[in-house]
């Protein structure tokens, strides 16, 4: 758990940016905030919603389980947005597993205040719905690029794809500002482990990318996007 939080945390947040500060306050006040160690699931799917959450720092994995059983990396969720909205696609259950991809901390509601929410606050409901319509869209990109790209591609595009939503820049180029592993990545992309290696690998040695510990680092972008477009 953590102290009472200052409603300036909330006031460049996209779903209350509208809201002044009682309003701030009150949705403050009706929240429960929590830390989470990297590796933990805030809540997993198949399991009742019975919480809505608003990642503060952090960064969410959203995995989904396929028919097989196995684990797959659907999208990554950066600070500053809802997620487990299952209210907002009219389901019971969350559709997916939310795993923190480093140590975060989070708000959320008891899931019985979203209509609430939608009704009372200005700009809640548009940012909420938005957001459904935005990771929709992300993972039928994923699933059109799995059928359609190639390998190379699909790897290029996912590396690109976590440097524009959390890269920061370093020493040898832009590294993405959590662990992440070549497992990772394979169920990101829908690879087999052994191709993503042998990909980052040469990559490695082309001056393309540097990885060492769980930490990947984007040295030449712009040869990344020739990858990502199949050139």
């Amino acid at each position: 758990m953590v102290g009472k939080l200052d409603e300036s945390l909330l006031q460049d947040v996209g779903p209350f940016r509208r809201l002044d500060r009682g309003q701030i306050r009150e949705v403050l006040d009706l929240a429960t905030a929590r830390r989470f160690d990297e590796g933990a699931a805030v809540f997993r799917e198949g399991h009742p919603a019975e919480r809505f959450h608003l990642l503060m720092d952090g960064v969410i994995r959203v995995m989904r389980i396929t028919a097989e059983g196995n684990a797959v990396t659907a999208l990554h969720i950066p600070s500053g947005q809802l997620f487990g909205i299952a209210r907002a696609l009219r389901r019971e259950t969350y559709p997916a597993t939310a795993v923190c991809a480093r140590e975060c901390l989070t708000l959320s509601w008891p899931m019985s205040l979203w209509d609430g929410f939608v009704a009372r606050y200005d700009g809640f409901a548009e940012e909420g719905y938005r957001t459904v319509g935005t990771r929709v869209g992300e993972m039928n990109t994923r699933l059109i690029e799995m059928a359609t790209q190639q390998v190379e591609q699909r790897v290029a595009g996912a590396l690109l794809r976590l440097i524009d939503q959390s890269g920061r820049k370093g020493k040898e180029g832009i590294e993405i500002a959590f662990p992440v592993t070549r497992q990772d990545i394979s169920e990101m992309t829908g690879t087999t482990l052994h191709s993503v290696s042998r990909l980052l690998s040469a990559w490695e040695k082309a001056g393309i990318v540097a990885s060492r510990r769980r930490h990947v680092t984007v040295t030449d972008p712009q040869r990344l996007e020739l990858i990502g477009e199949g050139r």
